[in-house]
């Protein structure tokens, strides 16, 4: 049985001024409804897209988690008008190699690889890729290969500095993502089948720089 996770739990790393209101509008709607949010963000896609990314208690959200969840939010927004011009919405699960915004996604795929931007230097750099240590109080850990010899590998940086993480896609993530869709169960989101068979497909030509 999947360990539920915490609804209310702090994320951090929002993009900016508008992503931080659409945010506060969106999240007691998602917390209501068994959900959290994972990501808001505005791009220029299509002229203007609203990305909205979320999962519910056990980690899943499924094609009608979106459906519901679009159409309870939609009619919001048109009150609410974050955005002051027509845009597309978007509302999907994170995925695989899913954005990182709390502490326990940190814990939770240690042992992965990932990318991490920070919002200010630290230690001269902003940037960092390298494996998952997990989460030491509100630090994030995570071992850096190309540390220069003779210094520590293990970076520890706060949450609080975090602009944005994600999960880089590799085949252990892809295995490690199928193994825990089988241990819940086949029939509890069979859309991740489909989503895991398009990552593997374009795992090659996914730019990870």
């Amino acid at each position: 049985m999947k360990q539920l996770l915490d609804l209310n739990e702090k994320a951090f790393g929002r993009a900016g001024p508008l992503e931080e209101r659409i945010w506060a509008i969106l999240e007691p709607v998602a917390e209501d409804m068994g959900y959290r949010l994972v990501r808001v963000r505005v791009t220029g896609d299509n002229g203007c897209t609203l990305q909205i990314m979320a999962e519910n208690a056990q980690g899943d959200f499924t094609i009608e988690d979106c459906e519901k969840f679009s159409r309870e939010i939609s009619p919001i927004l048109d009150v609410e008008e974050p955005i002051e011009r027509a845009y597309h919405l978007e509302v999907s699960s994170p995925g695989v190699d899913r954005p990182l915004v709390r502490l326990s996604d940190f814990e939770m795929w240690a042992g992965h690889e990932a990318k991490i931007e920070l919002a200010q230097l630290q230690d001269g750099r902003k940037r960092f890729r390298g494996t998952l240590q997990g989460v030491n109080e509100d630090q994030i850990l995570i071992h850096i290969p190309d540390t220069p010899k003779g210094e520590e590998p293990v970076w520890a940086l706060k949450i609080e500095d975090l602009a944005e993480a994600k999960l880089v896609m590799t085949d252990k993530l892809l295995d490690e993502a199928r193994a825990r869709q089988e241990a819940a169960s086949p029939l509890d989101n069979p859309e991740l089948e489909t989503e895991l068979d398009e990552a593997d497909h374009d795992k090659d030509g996914t730019d990870e720089a």
